[in-house]
This record gives structure tokens, C-alpha cells and sequence, in this order.
């Protein structure tokens, strides 16, 4: 591909370079050749410029490169022009339609004949597969599921009964969509005693989830992940929870049941959601906190319970001084001690 043809794909700029100048690839700047494109978006990593064997750089409008041999191209986010660039140098590999022989497809199901249905595929009673769907070997999907078009389900992958899946979806391997809720009613005996738990999960369009997940089904309703959301592996997520459109939840996240996340929030690594609670729009929770109460639209918070980021900021720092101010607290008192003496006298 031209750098110039690159150039209009990413909504960038020429600045210095050959428009013809022939970009076979993209890459890090560590790992970068001449005929790849790189990027520099974040400021620590500018020391690196100065070494890459890249013949291209993406980077931001207010960036400053001092390397006459390297094409620049100027665009107003440097590392989405380059995911764009990654994505068009590796496209995703065309559908190869048919079924597997040795898939088993129940009764009553429809799939479309542009599907691709791997090994060892087992898809239950009253299904429907639509176009252009990719089932890898080793899924399995329960009965009355629906999956939308373009949706990728990577071996392993569970969709219980009853489940929708949308369109475009990515979920990778070993996750289960669907599993039965937490839910148990203590008896007058003190034993736990199930709840059916019959409801569904719906995940909406443009949703990808990463390996090892599990979104569970409530006792009744819906669990529901909303359009572009985003989830990474090892993420828990209860029965009855909503999650909004084009979140990003990171690795090893829970969310007890009922929780209610809103559009554009961003939950760290290791976060913990209690149950019934809400976090609003646009707010961030940073890695390893836990929420206690509801979160505000556009909050930024940290700790357990998790309070205002900035706030916590503070905190942790006086808490690293605190063996220090037991010492102080001890000279103090001491010295108290010495004045009420000295004023008994």
C-alpha cells in the first residue's frame, strides 16, 4: 500500500516523506522496518524515535520528530491511525462457508448456507445461525439461541438456552454466555435451595469478550451487554446485570447480580461491582477498587470502598507516612505526659 493511499485511510497527513513510498506492514517502533509504519503516542517512549528502522511514524498533530529519514504523517490520534493501519494490513480471513461433517445441528434450526461450521460443533433444537457466522470447532449451542450476522464464536465457546447474540460479536474461547444465576433461597432448615433460574442473556451488536468469561441469566428477565461494549477475559458478570454501550471491562472485573452499568464507563482490572448498584455514564473505576454505593456520572474512583480518585490519592499518601506519625504522636504525648507533671509541681 502507498503511503499516500495509507494516508487517506487513517484521515492523516504527509509531512515529510514520498507519497509512493510502498508500506508493506505496521509495527512498534522497537520491532519496526523500513517498510513498515509505526506510532508514537505516548510521551515515554519518545526516546525510542530516535532508533526505530521504520519508514513511516503516525503521530499526533502537536508532536515533534527529529528525524529527517522517516516519514511523518500527522493525524489527531496517533495509535487509533495506527490500529487502522494494523487492521488493514491484516484483514479478517474470509468465511469459509459449509458444515462441518461431524457438527450435529438439531431440529428445527436454520442455518444460513454462508455459515461456517467447524468440527465437533453441536447446535441445539430451534436454533437460527445467520449469514456469514463462524462457529470454530468445539462450540456448542443450546437450544432457541440466535446468532447474529458476522458473529465469531471460538472453540469452546457455550451459549446456553434461549440466548440472542447479535450481529458482528467476537467471543473467544471457553467463555459461556448464559449460565445458570447465583441464586439460592436459604430454607427455615439453613440449606440453600435453588432458584430455577430462567431467564436469558441478550448481547447486543459489535461486542467482543475475551477467553475464560461467563455472563450469567437471571432467575427471570434479561442479562443484557449493550452495543460496543467491550470485555476482556476472566470477567464475571452475575445474573440481571446491564451493562451499557461501549464500556470496557478489563480482566478479572465481577459484577454481582442486578448491577447496572451505564454507557462509556471503564472498569479496571480487578474491580468488584456489589449488587444492585449503578455506576453512571462515563465514570471510571481504577484497578483493584470496589464499589460500596452507586457511582456518579463521570466519577473517577479508587479504593474499597471506592471514593473520589483524587481524594484517594491523598489518602494513600499520608497512609505511607503513618508509621511516621506514630512517632510522632508518640513524642507528643510524652512530652503531654512531662507538662501535666511539671504543672503538678
Amino acid at each position: 500500500m502507498k503511503l499516500s493511499e495509507l494516508a487517506i485511510l487513517t484521515g492523516g497527513t504527509i509531512e515529510t516523506g514520498n507519497g509512493d513510498t510502498e508500506i508493506m506492514g505496521a509495527a512498534g517502533l522497537d520491532i519496526a522496518g523500513p517498510q513498515d509504519v509505526t506510532f508514537i503516542a505516548n510521551p515515554k517512549y519518545t526516546p525510542q524515535i530516535a532508533a526505530t528502522n521504520a519508514g513511516a511514524i503516525f503521530v499526533a498533530k502537536e508532536a515533534q520528530i527529529n528525524r529527517e529519514d522517516i516519514a511523518v504523517v500527522r493525524t489527531d490520534d496517533a495509535y487509533v491511525a495506527y490500529t487502522m493501519a494494523l487492521r488493514a494490513f491484516h484483514p479478517d480471513p474470509p468465511v469459509t462457508s459449509g458444515i462441518h461433517p461431524s457438527a450435529v445441528i438439531g431440529e428445527n434450526s436454520k442455518v444460513a448456507d454462508d455459515a461456517q461450521i467447524g468440527a465437533n460443533v453441536v447446535i441445539g433444537d430451534s436454533c437460527e445461525i445467520e449469514s456469514g457466522v463462524r462457529l470454530f470447532p468445539n462450540v456448542t449451542v443450546y437450544d432457541g439461541v440466535s446468532i447474529g450476522k458476522g458473529t465469531v464464536l471460538h472453540s469452546g465457546v457455550s451459549i446456553r438456552e434461549n440466548c440472542q447474540i447479535g450481529a458482528k460479536c467476537i467471543i473467544h474461547n471457553n467463555t459461556t454466555i448464559g449460565s445458570d444465576g447465583f441464586g439460592f433461597a436459604r430454607t427455615p432448615e439453613k440449606k440453600w435451595l435453588k432458584i430455577p433460574q430462567v431467564g436469558h442473556v441478550v448481547i447486543e451488536d459489535d461486542v467482543e469478550i475475551g477467553s475464560n468469561s461467563s455472563i450469567d441469566c437471571p432467575s427471570v428477565g434479561e442479562s443484557r451487554i449493550k452495543t460496543g461494549t467491550r470485555i476482556d477475559n476472566l470477567v464475571q458478570i452475575g445474573h440481571s446485570c446491564s451493562i451499557g454501550e461501549d464500556s470496557l471491562i478489563c480482566a478479572q472485573t465481577g459484577l454481582a447480580g442486578s448491577s447496572e452499568i451505564g454507557d462509556r464507563v471503564i472498569l479496571a482490572g480487578q474491580v468488584g461491582i456489589a449488587g444492585h448498584l449503578k455506576v453512571g455514564d462515563d465514570a471510571s473505576i481504577t484497578a483493584k477498587s470496589a464499589t460500596s454505593h452507586d457511582v456518579d456520572e463521570g466519577a473517577v474512583v479508587s479504593g474499597i470502598p471506592a471514593f473520589e480518585n483524587r481524594d484517594w490519592l491523598r489518602s494513600t499518601a499520608a497512609f505511607r507516612r503513618i508509621g511516621e506519625y506514630a512517632k510522632i504522636i508518640r513524642k507528643l504525648e510524652k512530652r503531654v505526659s512531662e507538662l501535666e507533671e511539671e504543672l503538678k509541681k
